[in-house]
């Protein structure tokens, strides 16, 4: 049976700010923002407020990702991975479901992830909301960005 390689690609959204930033306005270090995606089959797969999309690898208007994280193997038929993510895509990762602080690009690559090699993605990039949520700062912007929609969609992406 066929092996393929399944990746983890890391954006920090921020660009190095929240590195700079997050001392001062949170009282503690975080070193990105991050939006994350999984590469496998030769295509990235990611999620946003437009739903459930994929390019060509480093092809979201992200560019090229701060880390490529080998997350391990797969014997999983591609088939049946497109299945499973277009059944993810029509259910609870449709775009009206996206959420900033709760359900977000992190939770959809960690399912992923989990589906196909049976790991999760690193907790540092799946705790970040809620760490931030737990400093003052993070209370008192919560209601002016949770509802902010994340789509790194470029037009030649396509929907699940």
């Amino acid at each position: 049976m066929p092996e393929y390689t399944v990746y983890l690609y890391i954006y920090d959204l921020s660009r190095g700010i929240a590195s700079l930033l997050s001392p001062t306005l949170l009282g503690r270090q975080i070193d990105g923002v991050w939006h994350t995606s999984v590469v496998v089959y030769n295509r990235e797969y990611f999620y946003g407020s437009g739903g459930v999309n994929y390019c060509c690898p480093g092809g979201t208007m992200l560019g090229e990702p701060m880390e490529k994280l080998h997350v391990g193997k797969t014997e999983i038929p591609h088939n049946i991975f497109l299945d499973h993510v277009r059944e993810l895509g029509s259910s609870s990762f449709r775009g009206e479901h996206y959420k900033l602080f709760e359900h977000n690009c992190n939770t959809f690559s960690s399912e992923v992830t989990t589906f196909l090699t049976g790991c999760g993605i690193p907790a540092h990039i799946t705790d970040l909301p809620s760490n931030v949520l737990r400093t003052p700062f993070g209370q008192m912007i919560r209601a002016a960005v949770e509802n902010i929609k994340v789509n790194p969609a470029s037009r030649s992406d396509q929907n699940i």
